[in-house]
């Protein structure tokens, strides 16, 4: 099925949905897994995005992602120079992901505070973006839902204990994917909600005992 948003485009800044709009989208997901703007950030871009992303703004669509901005922000335009100002120490490296990866695909390495994330993921064109992996965890996040991250131990009752925290605080559910490298290590979880999750029901989640880590991931899609 074709969409009005594949024939018309998504309302942006720059000369490309996928290089610029897209990258943009990467970029401000890539930003909730450290919980803001990082210090540091290292952008190795693959295939057309390390061929041709310059010309296209894709380097100043993805750091203004970094820095919160909207595919539709003015700012973007200037992306590298705020980013100098607001002290975003940033690098940019071509490399090759994977022979099979999408090309339009970028691998993000963030550091915050002591906080450390790595993020892969592509744009596949009208704005629309796919993260494949999280810190060395297979994913599948579109950031058309409201997203909430994880890294807790693999419990019995945790996925429970978690959905009874959201219903509690009337988020929805859309889907929830969980990943583990072995039994009784850790997880990694992945819940799209289709209502923004409150502060407080993310705070109580990364109370709990056998949590790592709870991020959000604010909606970035149409």
């Amino acid at each position: 099925m074709v969409s009005l948003l594949d024939i018309i485009g998504p309302v942006m800044v720059g000369p490309s949905s996928s290089h610029t709009a897209g990258a943009c989208r990467l970029g401000l997901l890539a930003r909730g897994l450290v919980g803001g703007t990082p210090q540091r950030a290292l952008l190795e871009l693959h295939g057309s995005f390390a061929r041709t992303g310059e010309g296209h703004g894709t380097d100043k669509a993805l750091v203004g992602g970094l820095l919160g901005f909207r595919p539709d922000d003015e700012r973007l335009r200037t992306a590298l120079d705020i980013a100098e100002r607001e002290g975003l120490d940033y690098s940019f490296e071509k490399t090759t992901i994977a022979d099979d990866a999408h090309p339009n695909t970028v691998r993000i390495t963030l550091e915050h505070n002591g906080e450390h994330a790595v993020m892969t993921g592509s744009s596949l064109g009208a704005g629309r973006v796919l993260v494949t992996e999280i810190d060395g965890y297979p994913v599948e996040v579109t950031g058309n839902y409201h997203t909430i991250v994880m890294v807790a131990e693999d419990r019995k009752g945790s996925i429970a204990r978690i959905s009874s925290i959201l219903s509690e605080r009337d988020v929805n559910i859309a889907t929830l994917k969980l990943t583990r490298k072995h039994r009784g290590g850790d997880a990694f979880i992945v819940i799209e909600c289709d209502d923004p999750p409150l502060d407080v029901a993310l705070a109580e989640i990364e109370s709990l005992d056998w949590v790592r880590l709870a991020r959000r991931l604010d909606k970035v899609g149409a």
